[in-house]
């Protein structure tokens, strides 16, 4: 699967042996103390309770105080408390202030947040700006600041969001999880109409399929320009309501142009 890092992850328990207890942290981490927010003062478990409460955000980066869990102490930003020695966070970031579960993240100095590792199984693409899988490198395409954009089904942010994202074969992105909803529905990335999974097999199955069904006689010698959302390319092919392939990539990903309808009779 072609996927890109998530931003920081969710675990949903703590298991035997953990320092952290159960009954700390929130619905988003695992963690022993809260954040004071530095724009208004108030404790909360994370930023995302916070945001979730708040009619402003948190700046995660500004972050200098907490509150230990077990003794209430408040003191400066660390991964244990200065009072009782509880550990606030298996993993702690000094940069993002991220405490949590130790999930292998580490802190992507150009992506500028921490990310669900472990880091050796992700590069970071300059011209894309995020992090991806080692398993894309060299096999992508790049689109400048991609992780910039918002997912197109949710409208919500991709490049800081938690849900991690799959990169489609044109180079967009979706969150993993509008990934799988849309492929309920459709092949195709929602931007540019690409292919967004290999349909090979498929392409196949249909070219037995118009074989297999002509059409009426009046359809029959009608031509159509069609211009196919995978390669580009523009072709003259006879009309099926099935489906018109590409005499460049042989897929079926076309749409009708509408620019030329001739018969073979006439031509």
């Amino acid at each position: 699967m072609a996927t890109a890092g998530g931003s920081e992850g969710r675990e949903p328990g703590c298991e035997p042996g953990c320092e952290l207890g159960h009954e700390q942290g929130c619905q988003h981490y695992r963690r022993g103390c809260r954040l004071r927010a530095p724009c208004c003062g108030k404790l909360y478990p994370c930023r995302l309770c916070h945001d979730g409460a708040e009619e402003h955000q948190l700046d995660r980066f500004r972050v200098s105080e907490v509150q230990c869990i077990r003794c209430r102490l408040l003191q400066k930003a660390q991964q244990r408390c200065e009072g009782c020695d509880s550990l606030f966070g298996e993993y702690y970031c000094d940069i993002c202030h991220l405490f949590d579960r130790d999930k292998k993240q580490y802190h992507c100095q150009e992506c500028g947040i921490c990310r669900i590792g472990p880091k050796e199984d992700f590069f970071h693409c300059s011209k894309c700006n995020l992090c991806l899988s080692l398993s894309l490198q060299g096999k992508h395409k790049c689109i400048e600041n991609v992780s910039r954009q918002d997912c197109p089904i949710c409208l919500e942010d991709i490049h800081t969001s938690r849900v991690g994202a799959h990169v489609l074969p044109c180079g967009h992105l979706l969150h993993r999880t509008c990934y799988d909803e849309m492929l309920k529905e459709g092949y195709r990335c929602p931007l540019c109409m690409h292919s967004a999974l290999d349909m090979t097999r498929y392409w196949r199955q249909l070219d037995a399929e118009v074989a297999q069904t002509p059409m009426p006689t009046e359809y029959q010698n009608v031509m159509v320009e069609i211009l196919c959302n995978d390669c580009s390319a523009r072709s003259t092919v006879q009309f099926h309501l099935l489906g018109m392939k590409c005499q460049s990539c042989d897929s079926y990903n076309t749409a009708q142009d509408g620019r030329c309808r001739l018969s073979l009779q006439e031509q």
